[in-house]
Order: structure tokens, then sequence, then C-alpha cells
């Protein structure tokens, strides 16, 4: 086995794969006098880091449970001018995460209130904040669960962890009040502590029928409202459009 390929089983082992890729590449250089040995190897080694911080930024996205792979890119501000699209990039610079505070989507059903929670979850992922996306109702059926097998603490201590929770649905499903109160549990946890994001189809003046209690419905909007910005919706639904679109074809 000659040294080259030595090298390029070491570059294996070792996992450097963009600098075993581009090695014939540089080497090819190197003899043609078009770089020095400290230039290729600089570069190769850029290459690698370039690589790594892809790999790792595609990892956080995987693991955040996103119900899709949508950028703030393919949002259309055009078709809901209500929203303001320097609001929302400036929730995309992610300083309120920093400043652990949240975000609150109000608004119908279709009006893009996932696509914004999921997008901005998206850009925090890839800067290497832990994030988890989940449904209310999912979120409430693992706390339940654990709660039966005497495990709560250990899931609440699991899910506070996370930079920035994006719990999605709000005001789809009533609570009862263990719910209603495991809910608030978390929010109490997190609170100035941790940033999330709420997406509900519910004015919070109505969160005392969501929640089935009036005392743990103002507990829960008390903490989430001191340190929060609210995004309200006012417009048509996406999904009303897309089907429109498609009978005009």
């Amino acid at each position: 086995m000659t040294k080259y390929n030595e090298l390029i089983n070491n570059l294996e082992y070792l996992k450097l794969d963009a600098m075993r890729g581009s090695l014939s590449s540089y080497l090819d250089l190197i003899k043609d006098g078009k770089k020095s040995v400290i230039d290729a190897l600089y570069e190769m080694s850029e290459k690698e880091k370039d690589m790594r911080k892809k790999r790792a930024i595609s990892a956080c996205v995987n693991t955040a449970g996103f119900p899709f792979i949508k950028t703030i890119d393919d949002f259309d501000f055009s078709f809901q001018p209500g929203i303001s699209k320097e609001e929302i990039m400036d929730y995309c610079s992610l300083r309120f995460i920093e400043e652990k505070e949240n975000l609150l989507f109000i608004g119908s059903s279709g009006t893009g209130k996932t696509h914004l929670a999921t997008s901005i979850g998206i850009e925090a992922a890839k800067n290497r904040y832990s994030v988890h996306f989940m449904t209310c109702q999912d979120l409430i059926e693992q706390l339940r669960t654990a709660e039966n097998e005497n495990r709560l603490s250990k899931r609440m201590k699991e899910i506070n962890r996370y930079k920035l929770l994006i719990i999605d649905e709000i005001g789809y499903i009533n609570f009862d009040k263990s719910s209603a109160n495991l809910f608030f549990q978390l929010i109490s946890k997190r609170y100035e502590q941790r940033s999330t994001i709420i997406t509900t189809n519910q004015n919070l003046s109505k969160w005392s029928l969501t929640f089935s209690d009036p005392v743990i419905a103002n507990a829960i909007l008390d903490r989430l409202l001191h340190h929060s910005h609210i995004i309200n919706i006012v417009g048509p639904s996406y999904r009303t459009k897309d089907v429109l679109e498609a009978m005009e074809e």
C-alpha cells in the first residue's frame, strides 16, 4: 500500500471526509505550482469545517421535530400584508431568545402561524440553539403519561432544557383542569428562563374556556405575556387560497 493510500485511509478513519474528497485535486495544484502546501492544507481544513458545520445544522434541524421544513423566504408576506416583515425578520435575528422572551402568534386556521413559528425555529436550530416543536395535544399527552408513570419531573426537565420550545395549536382542544395545571407547571418553569413560541387560533380573552379554569388561564397568561411579543394575524387562509388557485387552473 502506498503512502497516498495510507493517507486516504487515515483521513477516512478520522472522518475527515471533505479533506479526503479534495485531496487529489489539491495535490495536483501543489504539483503544478498553483498552490503552496500551507495554502492547500488551509483550504482543505476550511472545507472540512464547512462540512461539519452543515452536518451540525442538519442534525439540529432534523431532531427538532418540525412538521415541515420551510424558511422565512418561503413565506408570502404579500398575501398577509397585515404582518410586518421587518418585525418577523427581527425575530429571526434570535434576539428574543437571548432576552428570554416569548412569541405568541394568534390567528385563524391557515393564516401562516405554524409556518412563521417553524421558520423562526429552523433559524434558531441553524444557529445551534436547542429547539423542539410540539403540538399542544402531543405535549399534554406526554406530560399526562409521564405523570401517570411517576416521571413527570424528569420529563419537565427534559422539555425545559430546550432554549426554544414551540407549542403549536393551542385552542383546538379544551383542557381538563388536570391538563391545564400540567401546562401551567411547564410555563412556570420556563418563565424568565427560556423562550417559548405559541401558536393559537383563540383570542387570549377566550383562554379561560380553553383551559377550563379562569384562574389557571390567567396564571398562564401572566407568565407568558410578561416578556412577550404578540403577533395578531388577520387575513385569509393559505389553504383556501391554494384550493381557489387549483380550481382556476
